[in-house]
């Protein structure tokens, strides 16, 4: 009976025929081998040697003509780049758990042995490269069916597999978000049992699987799992604290949790830019916070963006977010209620001159986030404020390309205000400027350095000190 070839490749066949040359089996291995089977192609791929995987990786670097070889003692892993590919080897081994640490004590091993300490059987399944078995899919743990069935499951048992590195626990929620699969039972119940373990993992790993979650086509899937099995306490709690009705007599506020999720999947349906995402995450953080009734009119959330940008520089730091992400963040919680009060209240030129200044390079993102805030159940009532919305959107945009506001800078240097005016460095200067900016944003003088300059010289009596 011919032998079943998975996938092959050019790349596969000289890596196979050098192994034969060197007397060593070698294996293409895990997320490759997953995505392919999936009908997706990666240029990320890893290696399994029997033997010393670094060592391989050396002589098949020099085989390539390829001198850049980059080993990593501390992991026993060498990766080197070919062409488009990134290829990454390691040795088969095998690893125990001391106590509470996730580093383990590795030894060598063979192949069976080495799939089984991965954390999933979708990414436990390896493909031979030799001669003798080119192209055979080796599944010792059923992989493939779970790929077929959509379903994440631990190779071994699921307590001791989530036990011994807890970052496996995200990691269950990100490929069953990704993937859009469930978690087997025994192994939901394991990821349950030891979550709390979670606590042990460096936060700059966990906000990496958090990133890596909200990059999934359907994020909200990822949020709502680690909510149910207990996680989201963990790494998230502030978004744990949007969950939950209140009613008072007939007066009852939506579930802003259900509603940030919502929020969070429009604008992935829209955009890939990830800060984008999280700020739509966060965008309602503070309304917990800021929750009020009132008698006759019922829920309100007054200043819940204000607060919600001040308790994102918390958070931020403490998911270790560069400074960059945190300060777009803030900007669009802040101004995410700007564009529909617009809508409510009536477009000013001078308002919507105001709001493109706030926002500058954020603008687009700013729109993009408050469409998708727009989370009604009722299809008119959306209809209605997604129209109101565009006529907001469209003044900002001939007021834009009028104005050039979204990139503004004083039409009047600090430089040029204090040699006009026989000034020094000193709050007087920002105050002129202050003065200037408003003119044009109330619409008195168009966006323009002479206009600016003759604004200066005539109000200039007024904000300078007297004489005597």
């Amino acid at each position: 009976m011919r032998k079943k070839v998975f996938f092959a490749n050019k790349l596969f066949s000289l890596i196979g025929d050098f192994a034969d040359a060197v007397g060593v089996p070698v294996y293409v291995v895990g997320g490759y081998v997953r995505d392919r089977l999936l009908g997706k192609a990666g240029k990320d791929i890893d290696f399994v040697v029997i033997g010393d995987g670094p060592a391989f990786a050396r002589l098949l670097a020099e085989r390539l003509n390829h001198s850049r070889c980059t080993v990593y003692p501390k992991f026993g892993t060498a990766m080197l780049s070919y062409r488009n590919y990134v290829l990454e080897f390691v040795g088969g081994r095998k690893e125990s758990y001391r106590g509470h640490s996730r580093k383990p004590e590795v030894e060598g091993a063979d192949l069976q042995t080495d799939l089984a300490r991965r954390d999933f059987t979708i990414n436990a399944m390896a493909v031979g490269l030799n001669a003798r078995e080119f192209g055979r899919l080796y599944d010792p743990f059923n992989g493939q069916a779970d790929l077929h069935q959509g379903v994440i499951r631990t190779p071994l048992d699921p307590e001791r597999t989530f036990h011994d590195d807890p970052l496996r626990i995200l990691r269950a929620v990100r490929f069953a978000c990704r993937l859009h699969f469930r978690l087997e039972e025994k192994t939901r119940q394991g990821l349950i049992q030891q979550r709390e373990r979670l606590r042990i993992i460096s936060q700059e790993r966990i906000t990496d699987e958090l990133w890596k979650i909200l990059a999934a086509s359907k994020p909200s899937l990822g949020f709502r799992l680690m909510e149910e099995t207990g996680i989201l306490e963990i790494v998230l709690p502030e978004i744990l604290a949007l969950k939950g009705v209140e009613q008072i007599g007939r007066y009852r506020h939506k579930d802003v949790f259900d509603h940030t999720l919502k929020v969070l999947d429009n604008v992935a349906r829209t955009s890939d830019k990830l800060p984008l995402r999280l700020a739509a995450l966060f965008h309602d953080v503070a309304k917990p916070q800021t929750k009020e009734f009132k008698q006759g009119s019922g829920w309100s959330f007054h200043g819940h963006e204000e607060l919600g940008g001040r308790m994102m520089a918390v958070i931020g730091k403490r998911l270790r977010l560069s400074k960059e992400v945190v300060d777009y963040c803030q900007k669009l919680i802040r101004l995410h209620l700007r564009p529909i009060h617009l809508a409510e209240e009536g477009v000013t030129d001078s308002a919507v001159r105001r709001l493109i200044f706030q926002a500058g390079e954020e603008m687009d993102d700013l729109i993009t986030l408050c469409r998708a805030d727009i989370t009604s159940g009722n299809e008119k009532l959306v209809a209605r404020h997604l129209a109101n919305f565009d006529s907001v959107a469209k003044r900002m945009q001939e007021v834009e390309e009028s104005d050039r506001l979204r990139r503004f800078q004083p039409p009047v240097r600090g430089e040029e205000i204090m040699q006009a005016l026989g000034l020094t460095p000193g709050p007087l200067v920002g105050k002129i400027k202050s003065a200037i900016e408003e003119a044009i944003l109330n619409g008195q003088i168009p966006n323009e350095h002479d206009a600016a300059f003759d604004y200066m010289m005539k109000i200039k009596d007024d904000l300078l000190p007297k004489a005597g």
